[in-house]
């Protein structure tokens, strides 16, 4: 079946101006303002590898998907990151500054509900997300992350900043960019941070399973 309004791709013009941000973005059909999804990529990627998910999105939500700022390879990143270690959370400010900016910008052109807007996002973009919720809480009424990690924080940093907001986090047991021990260590942190947590853990690697998918699609429609 062909979309009425099928994604379009933004990285020139006024709208790419006002946003900061190349991204693909799907409005919907009817009256806003509309709830909304920032599908934010992970390490090496860039605007199109987050619309696998955009089947456990409600219809009519506005979903855009922004491709990070800082080229890595022949693809994108939000920080490049070490090998070797995980980022604070000072480390994703540049990251979260362009977020918001981008958010900001999307009631003025897409009549983005600031009130139900949330974040999605995936490995590196999980710790993204989650950084700026942190640091401006505002900004989301809830986050999901799948098979990601958060900034290291302390717990005086993340008290209750997100107090009985909802927060889906997914978990790969057998994933080995993102070890069990980070996983478990963001599901702490959100905890703490006063999260209305979902937890599911999965028997794979860095990926979502169909299972997974189902409980996002779930969660989503359950906001």
């Amino acid at each position: 079946m062909v979309e009425s309004n099928p994604p379009k791709l933004v990285q020139d013009g006024p709208e790419f101006y006002e946003a900061g941000l190349a991204y693909r973005v799907q409005t919907p059909d009817g009256a806003g303002p509309y709830p909304t999804v920032v599908m934010v990529h992970g390490r090496r990627g860039d605007e199109d590898v987050m619309w696998v998910f955009r089947r456990a999105i409600p219809r009519p939500w506005l979903v855009v998907a922004p491709r990070a700022p800082l080229a890595d390879g022949d693809l994108f990143s939000w920080q490049i990151q070490p090998n070797d270690g995980w980022p604070d959370l000072a480390g994703f400010d540049s990251a979260v500054a362009a977020l918001a900016r981008f958010i900001h910008a999307l009631p003025r052109l897409y009549n983005a509900d600031p009130d139900r807007l949330y974040l999605l996002g995936f490995s590196q973009g999980a710790a993204v997300s989650l950084a700026a919720a942190w640091r401006e809480p505002a900004l989301a009424r809830g986050v999901a992350g799948l098979v990601g990690f958060a900034p290291a924080a302390t717990e005086e940093e993340i008290a209750g900043r997100l107090s009985g907001r909802p927060a889906f986090w997914a978990v790969g047991t057998e994933d080995k960019t993102v070890p069990y021990e980070q996983s478990q260590r963001a599901a702490a942190l959100l905890r703490h941070s006063g999260a209305d947590l979902t937890y599911r853990e999965y028997a794979t690697g860095h990926k979502l399973t169909a299972e997974g998918m189902r409980d996002l699609r779930d969660w989503f429609s359950g906001l």
